[in-house]
């Protein structure tokens, strides 16, 4: 299984955001910055499965923001596993419900999914920016080791193609 972790875009500062955390959206440059990675990540061709999102409503937008660009609307889901403090354990139980999908995409936050991605490919330092997206393949959905295939920044997912790097 494909497991595709993909940390919310930026959604300005905390501090300057008069509400709870939950409601605080992405600031129109991270939806459009969302909206470029969203296009790259089309053409990587990911494969089908469910894209799984934090209730948080920055998440939620990142998500939606993806799965328009995916042509997956439909395979959009919330799951509340996904807001701060998912871990190992929520990331298993996860798995094990959708042990039939060819692959998953978890729209979440940091700590959490530097810590879990870490945990999952025995140790090291995993720092997932805002808006970057990891790739850990797992041989079975019952377990929780996985390697790690790419971590991707969201400087490259966002690259603009007309103009050479």
């Amino acid at each position: 299984m494909e497991v595709y972790f993909l940390r919310h875009g930026d959604a300005g500062s905390r501090e300057s955001w008069k509400g709870s955390d939950a409601s605080r959206p992405l600031s129109a440059e991270g939806a459009a910055r969302m909206e470029r990675e969203a296009s790259t990540m089309a053409l990587l061709q990911l494969p089908p499965g469910p894209i799984l999102s934090s209730p948080l409503v920055r998440a939620r937008q990142t998500a939606e923001i993806v799965a328009r660009a995916l042509n997956r609307v439909d395979a959009l889901v919330d799951d509340d596993r996904l807001a701060p403090g998912f871990g190992i354990e929520e990331l298993g139980a996860i798995m094990r419900e959708h042990r039939a999908a060819p692959a998953l995409m978890l729209v979440g936050h940091e700590p959490d999914f530097s810590t879990v991605i870490a945990a999952c490919i025995g140790g090291g330092r995993v720092d997932c920016k805002k808006g970057g997206l990891a790739r850990v393949d797992f041989l079975e959905a019952s377990s929780l080791k996985g390697l790690l295939v790419w971590l991707l920044p969201p400087r490259v997912l966002a690259l603009d193609r007309r103009d050479p790097p």
